[in-house]
């Protein structure tokens, strides 16, 4: 089993900044992406920054410029800064990890707690 902890999220104002960080435990053979989603009341979940095993790196086009992840192979741990934060990015943020564990032909899927992030003055 994987074991994902998220830490780092709470309230800031405007134009603040806020880093998550999220670890991941646990008998793992090899990590293929470890993700970063949001949900805000009412929407659906979406894909916010992502960071595959390669390296590549993807935004969605809101955070593009503001949002930076990144990832410690050795520790299995990724992390998100986020900066020039908006009202608009209030949402639950959830850590996403895709891998591969022993006894497991496929990827194993894992899910945060998620962590409430929440942009107010």
């Amino acid at each position: 089993q994987v074991q994902l902890v998220e830490s780092g999220g709470g309230l800031v104002q405007p134009g603040g900044s806020l880093r998550l960080s999220c670890a991941a435990s646990g008998n793992i053979l090899s990590i293929n992406s470890m993700d970063w989603y949001r949900q805000a009341p009412g929407k659906q979940r979406e894909l916010v920054a992502a960071i595959t095993n390669g390296g590549s790196i993807y935004y969605a086009d809101s955070v593009k410029g503001r949002f930076t992840i990144s990832r410690d192979n050795v520790k299995n741990t990724v992390n998100l800064q986020m900066n020039g934060l908006k009202p608009e990015d209030t949402a639950v943020y959830y850590c996403y990890f895709q891998g591969r564990v022993p006894g497991v032909l496929r990827y194993l899927e894992v899910w945060g707690q998620g962590t409430l992030v929440t942009v107010s003055s």
